[in-house]
Protein backbone atom coordinates (compact mmCIF):
# COMPACT_ATOMS: atom_id res chain seq x y z
CA UNK A 1 0.00 0.00 0.00
CA UNK A 2 0.79 3.69 -0.15
CA UNK A 3 -0.47 5.72 2.26
CA UNK A 4 -0.65 9.51 2.66
CA UNK A 5 -1.88 11.99 5.07
CA UNK A 6 -4.15 14.43 3.28
CA UNK A 7 -3.71 18.24 3.96
CA UNK A 8 -7.44 18.95 4.60
CA UNK A 9 -7.29 19.46 8.59
CA UNK A 10 -4.31 21.23 10.53
CA UNK A 11 -3.00 17.78 11.31
CA UNK A 12 -4.41 16.01 8.07
CA UNK A 13 -6.07 12.57 7.56
CA UNK A 14 -5.22 9.37 6.73
CA UNK A 15 -5.61 7.98 2.98
CA UNK A 16 -4.22 5.64 0.37
CA UNK A 17 -3.36 5.86 -3.20
CA UNK A 18 -5.67 3.78 -5.81
CA UNK A 19 -4.22 1.98 -8.65
CA UNK A 20 -5.39 5.14 -10.54
CA UNK A 21 -3.59 7.57 -9.06
CA UNK A 22 -6.25 9.29 -7.35
CA UNK A 23 -6.34 9.41 -3.26
CA UNK A 24 -8.82 7.39 -1.04
CA UNK A 25 -10.14 9.28 2.31
CA UNK A 26 -9.99 6.09 4.35
CA UNK A 27 -12.40 8.05 7.04
CA UNK A 28 -15.37 8.83 4.45
CA UNK A 29 -14.82 5.76 2.69
CA UNK A 30 -15.12 3.18 6.11
CA UNK A 31 -18.61 1.66 6.12
CA UNK A 32 -20.63 2.73 8.93
CA UNK A 33 -21.31 -0.23 11.63
CA UNK A 34 -17.96 -2.19 10.29
CA UNK A 35 -14.78 -2.50 12.03
CA UNK A 36 -13.50 0.21 8.93
CA UNK A 37 -15.64 2.41 11.00
CA UNK A 38 -12.60 2.56 13.70
CA UNK A 39 -9.99 4.04 11.37
CA UNK A 40 -8.68 6.86 13.61
CA UNK A 41 -7.64 10.26 12.15
CA UNK A 42 -3.63 9.95 11.25
CA UNK A 43 -1.07 7.32 10.28
CA UNK A 44 1.01 7.08 12.89
CA UNK A 45 -2.44 6.14 14.93
CA UNK A 46 -3.08 3.51 12.48
CA UNK A 47 0.23 2.20 12.89
CA UNK A 48 -0.03 2.13 16.72
CA UNK A 49 -2.46 -0.02 16.26
CA UNK A 50 -0.07 -2.60 14.79
CA UNK A 51 -1.00 -5.18 11.73
CA UNK A 52 -4.24 -5.56 12.66
CA UNK A 53 -4.51 -1.63 12.40
CA UNK A 54 -2.75 -1.98 8.68
CA UNK A 55 -4.62 -4.89 7.59
CA UNK A 56 -7.97 -3.18 8.14
CA UNK A 57 -6.83 -0.17 6.22
CA UNK A 58 -5.44 -2.77 3.11
CA UNK A 59 -9.09 -4.88 3.83
CA UNK A 60 -10.85 -0.93 2.80
CA UNK A 61 -8.53 -0.38 -0.04
CA UNK A 62 -9.05 -3.79 -1.38
CA UNK A 63 -12.82 -3.33 -1.36
CA UNK A 64 -12.90 0.02 -2.95
CA UNK A 65 -10.35 -0.95 -6.11
CA UNK A 66 -12.81 -4.20 -6.46
CA UNK A 67 -16.31 -1.68 -6.14
CA UNK A 68 -18.36 -1.34 -9.20
CA UNK A 69 -17.43 1.66 -11.34
CA UNK A 70 -21.12 3.16 -10.45
CA UNK A 71 -20.06 2.82 -6.36
CA UNK A 72 -16.57 4.60 -7.28
CA UNK A 73 -18.09 7.49 -8.58
CA UNK A 74 -20.84 8.13 -5.66
CA UNK A 75 -17.09 7.57 -3.82
CA UNK A 76 -16.19 10.69 -6.21
CA UNK A 77 -19.18 12.78 -5.16
CA UNK A 78 -18.97 12.06 -1.89
CA UNK A 79 -15.43 13.38 -1.44
CA UNK A 80 -14.15 10.11 -0.67
CA UNK A 81 -12.29 9.58 -3.83
CA UNK A 82 -10.18 12.68 -4.60
CA UNK A 83 -7.75 13.23 -7.85
CA UNK A 84 -4.15 12.74 -7.90
CA UNK A 85 -3.49 16.27 -7.50
CA UNK A 86 -4.68 15.93 -4.12
CA UNK A 87 -2.65 18.30 -1.29
CA UNK A 88 -0.43 16.30 1.13
CA UNK A 89 1.33 16.24 4.07
CA UNK A 90 4.51 14.51 5.13
CA UNK A 91 2.86 11.24 5.86
CA UNK A 92 3.73 11.21 9.34
CA UNK A 93 3.67 15.23 10.00
CA UNK A 94 4.65 14.42 13.79
CA UNK A 95 6.88 11.88 14.24
CA UNK A 96 7.71 11.80 18.34
CA UNK A 97 11.41 10.83 17.26
CA UNK A 98 13.80 11.74 13.72
CA UNK A 99 16.88 10.01 13.99
CA UNK A 100 19.35 10.91 11.09
CA UNK A 101 22.68 8.23 9.96
CA UNK A 102 25.62 10.18 8.38
CA UNK A 103 28.36 8.36 6.76
CA UNK A 104 26.13 6.30 4.86
CA UNK A 105 27.01 5.84 1.71
CA UNK A 106 30.79 4.43 0.35
CA UNK A 107 30.14 6.47 -2.56
CA UNK A 108 29.25 9.79 -0.45
CA UNK A 109 32.42 9.04 1.71
CA UNK A 110 34.66 8.93 -1.56
CA UNK A 111 33.94 12.58 -2.57
CA UNK A 112 33.89 14.03 1.29
CA UNK A 113 38.10 14.47 0.58
CA UNK A 114 38.58 10.44 0.82
CA UNK A 115 36.22 10.22 4.57
CA UNK A 116 37.60 6.79 6.40
CA UNK A 117 34.54 4.62 6.59
CA UNK A 118 33.44 4.20 10.15
CA UNK A 119 33.45 1.21 11.80
CA UNK A 120 29.71 1.79 13.43
CA UNK A 121 26.54 3.76 12.20
CA UNK A 122 26.87 7.58 12.80
CA UNK A 123 23.85 9.59 13.25
CA UNK A 124 22.46 12.65 15.07
CA UNK A 125 18.42 13.59 15.83
CA UNK A 126 16.88 16.19 13.56
CA UNK A 127 14.16 18.63 14.94
CA UNK A 128 10.56 17.06 14.16
CA UNK A 129 9.71 21.19 13.74
CA UNK A 130 11.86 20.74 10.66
CA UNK A 131 9.14 17.74 8.67
CA UNK A 132 7.12 18.96 5.60
CA UNK A 133 5.88 17.47 2.98
CA UNK A 134 5.67 17.41 -0.67
CA UNK A 135 5.44 20.04 -2.76
CA UNK A 136 5.96 22.20 0.89
CA UNK A 137 8.47 25.38 0.32
CA UNK A 138 11.90 24.91 2.05
CA UNK A 139 12.56 28.56 3.61
CA UNK A 140 16.01 29.36 2.97
CA UNK A 141 17.42 31.21 5.93
CA UNK A 142 18.55 34.67 6.11
CA UNK A 143 21.54 34.47 8.05
CA UNK A 144 22.02 31.17 6.22
CA UNK A 145 20.97 31.50 2.64
CA UNK A 146 24.51 30.91 0.99
CA UNK A 147 25.05 27.51 1.45
CA UNK A 148 21.68 25.52 1.29
CA UNK A 149 22.63 21.59 0.32
CA UNK A 150 20.29 19.35 -0.71
CA UNK A 151 20.71 15.34 0.69
CA UNK A 152 18.35 13.05 -0.63
CA UNK A 153 17.68 9.65 1.43
CA UNK A 154 15.01 6.96 2.06
CA UNK A 155 13.30 7.15 5.25
CA UNK A 156 12.20 4.03 7.57
CA UNK A 157 9.26 4.68 9.27
CA UNK A 158 8.48 2.07 12.49
CA UNK A 159 5.23 0.47 12.63
CA UNK A 160 6.25 -0.86 16.48
CA UNK A 161 8.39 -0.11 19.44
CA UNK A 162 11.96 -0.63 18.46
CA UNK A 163 14.55 -0.92 21.12
CA UNK A 164 17.23 -2.73 21.80
CA UNK A 165 16.69 -5.58 18.86
CA UNK A 166 18.72 -7.87 17.01
CA UNK A 167 20.13 -7.26 13.59
CA UNK A 168 18.51 -10.41 12.77
CA UNK A 169 15.25 -9.21 13.91
CA UNK A 170 15.22 -5.00 12.84
CA UNK A 171 13.02 -5.58 9.79
CA UNK A 172 10.50 -7.01 11.39
CA UNK A 173 9.74 -3.40 13.27
CA UNK A 174 9.66 -1.76 10.06
CA UNK A 175 6.35 -0.11 8.79
CA UNK A 176 7.75 1.51 5.44
CA UNK A 177 9.75 3.72 3.73
CA UNK A 178 9.39 7.29 2.59
CA UNK A 179 11.52 9.97 0.59
CA UNK A 180 13.08 12.51 2.20
CA UNK A 181 15.61 15.18 2.15
CA UNK A 182 17.72 15.84 4.76
CA UNK A 183 18.29 19.62 3.83
CA UNK A 184 21.60 21.16 4.85
CA UNK A 185 22.91 24.41 5.51
CA UNK A 186 26.39 24.20 5.00
CA UNK A 187 27.53 27.55 6.22
CA UNK A 188 29.99 26.08 8.60
CA UNK A 189 31.16 23.10 7.06
CA UNK A 190 34.72 24.44 6.28
CA UNK A 191 35.06 25.32 9.53
CA UNK A 192 34.74 21.46 10.24
CA UNK A 193 37.60 20.79 8.06
CA UNK A 194 39.99 23.95 8.81
CA UNK A 195 39.67 22.57 12.61
CA UNK A 196 43.31 21.11 13.94
CA UNK A 197 42.71 20.67 17.28
CA UNK A 198 39.43 18.54 18.89
CA UNK A 199 37.85 20.83 21.17
CA UNK A 200 37.28 23.13 17.77
CA UNK A 201 36.44 20.21 15.80
CA UNK A 202 33.99 19.16 18.31
CA UNK A 203 32.18 22.57 18.46
CA UNK A 204 32.56 23.20 15.09
CA UNK A 205 30.99 19.58 13.90
CA UNK A 206 27.53 21.02 16.65
CA UNK A 207 27.27 23.73 14.73
CA UNK A 208 27.50 21.90 11.36
CA UNK A 209 25.12 19.70 13.13
CA UNK A 210 22.77 22.63 13.76
CA UNK A 211 22.46 23.77 9.69
CA UNK A 212 20.30 20.52 9.05
CA UNK A 213 17.56 21.43 11.90
CA UNK A 214 15.89 24.84 10.23
CA UNK A 215 11.96 24.62 10.40
CA UNK A 216 11.21 22.88 6.39
CA UNK A 217 14.99 20.90 6.24
CA UNK A 218 12.89 17.47 6.17
CA UNK A 219 10.86 17.34 3.37
CA UNK A 220 8.99 13.41 3.66
CA UNK A 221 7.06 11.97 1.24
CA UNK A 222 4.85 11.89 -1.05
CA UNK A 223 3.85 8.47 0.31
CA UNK A 224 4.67 5.82 3.11
CA UNK A 225 5.36 2.60 0.91
CA UNK A 226 4.14 -0.52 3.48
CA UNK A 227 7.26 -2.89 3.95
CA UNK A 228 5.40 -5.73 2.63
CA UNK A 229 4.78 -3.62 -0.72
CA UNK A 230 8.43 -3.03 -1.26
CA UNK A 231 10.41 -6.34 -0.89
CA UNK A 232 14.54 -5.88 -1.16
CA UNK A 233 15.28 -2.28 -0.19
CA UNK A 234 18.52 -2.84 -2.15
CA UNK A 235 17.10 -3.38 -5.59
CA UNK A 236 15.76 0.48 -4.98
CA UNK A 237 17.33 3.57 -6.73
CA UNK A 238 17.31 7.06 -5.05
CA UNK A 239 17.74 9.93 -7.81
CA UNK A 240 18.10 13.35 -6.15
CA UNK A 241 17.35 16.40 -9.46
CA UNK A 242 17.60 19.94 -8.84
CA UNK A 243 15.82 21.93 -11.51
CA UNK A 244 15.38 18.52 -13.81
CA UNK A 245 19.16 17.64 -13.48
CA UNK A 246 20.31 14.55 -12.10
CA UNK A 247 22.86 15.45 -9.08
CA UNK A 248 22.42 11.97 -7.31
CA UNK A 249 22.05 8.90 -8.35
CA UNK A 250 22.98 5.73 -6.49
CA UNK A 251 21.58 2.34 -5.60
CA UNK A 252 20.69 1.46 -2.15
CA UNK A 253 23.16 -1.49 -1.94
CA UNK A 254 25.81 1.41 -1.90
CA UNK A 255 25.04 1.37 2.02
CA UNK A 256 27.75 0.58 4.16
CA UNK A 257 25.71 -1.03 6.45
CA UNK A 258 22.48 -3.03 6.18
CA UNK A 259 19.39 -1.44 7.36
CA UNK A 260 19.07 -4.14 9.53
CA UNK A 261 22.64 -3.24 11.08
CA UNK A 262 21.80 0.12 11.07
CA UNK A 263 18.16 0.13 13.00
CA UNK A 264 19.94 -2.40 15.52
CA UNK A 265 22.27 -0.06 16.58
CA UNK A 266 20.74 2.88 16.60
CA UNK A 267 18.09 1.09 18.64
CA UNK A 268 20.76 0.42 21.62
CA UNK A 269 19.87 4.27 22.29
CA UNK A 270 16.45 5.10 21.41
CA UNK A 271 13.10 3.72 21.29
CA UNK A 272 11.53 4.37 18.32
CA UNK A 273 7.83 4.45 18.78
CA UNK A 274 5.29 3.62 15.81
CA UNK A 275 5.68 6.25 12.96
CA UNK A 276 9.42 7.41 14.04
CA UNK A 277 11.64 8.16 11.48
CA UNK A 278 14.82 7.09 10.68
CA UNK A 279 16.91 8.41 7.93
CA UNK A 280 19.10 6.58 6.01
CA UNK A 281 22.11 8.85 4.72
CA UNK A 282 22.85 9.90 0.93
CA UNK A 283 24.54 8.63 -1.76
CA UNK A 284 27.36 11.30 -3.82
CA UNK A 285 26.54 14.25 -5.71
CA UNK A 286 26.12 16.73 -2.25
CA UNK A 287 26.97 20.11 -3.77
CA UNK A 288 29.25 20.96 -1.30
CA UNK A 289 31.53 18.01 -2.61
CA UNK A 290 31.17 18.92 -6.35
CA UNK A 291 34.02 20.96 -7.75
CA UNK A 292 33.14 23.93 -7.98
CA UNK A 293 30.69 23.18 -5.19
CA UNK A 294 26.75 23.57 -5.82
CA UNK A 295 24.35 25.37 -3.73
CA UNK A 296 20.56 25.81 -3.69
CA UNK A 297 18.86 29.43 -3.67
CA UNK A 298 15.25 30.59 -3.52
CA UNK A 299 13.30 29.45 -6.58
CA UNK A 300 15.26 26.12 -7.56
CA UNK A 301 12.98 23.00 -7.70
CA UNK A 302 14.54 19.62 -5.80
CA UNK A 303 13.41 16.40 -6.17
CA UNK A 304 14.12 13.11 -4.56
CA UNK A 305 12.84 10.04 -6.52
CA UNK A 306 12.80 6.27 -4.96
CA UNK A 307 11.65 3.66 -6.85
CA UNK A 308 8.61 2.06 -5.53
CA UNK A 309 7.95 5.30 -3.21
CA UNK A 310 7.41 8.19 -5.66
CA UNK A 311 9.00 11.43 -6.22
CA UNK A 312 9.49 14.10 -3.63
CA UNK A 313 9.07 17.52 -4.98
CA UNK A 314 9.79 20.46 -3.15
CA UNK A 315 10.09 24.30 -3.73
CA UNK A 316 12.42 27.28 -1.99
CA UNK A 317 11.48 30.29 -1.04
CA UNK A 318 13.53 32.55 0.93
CA UNK A 319 11.78 32.70 4.92
CA UNK A 320 10.79 36.20 5.32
Amino acid sequence: MKLVTIDNTAAGLPGAVLRSGEILHLGKAAAPGTLEAWIPDSLRAILDAGAPGLALVRQLLDRVEAAPATVQQQLRESGAITGAGTRLLAPIPNPRLVVAAGLAFKSHLAEMSGTPVPVKPTGFIKSPNSIVGPDAFILVPPDASGHVDYEGEMGVVFGKTCHRVSAADAMDYVAGYTAANDVSARDWVQDVFDAREAWPARLTWEVNIMGKQFDSFTPLGPVLATADDIGDVTTMQLVTRLNGKVMQSAPLSDLIFSLAETIAYFSKWYTFRPGDVLLTGTPAGVGVGRKPPVFMKAGDVVEVDIGGIGVLRNVLKAAV
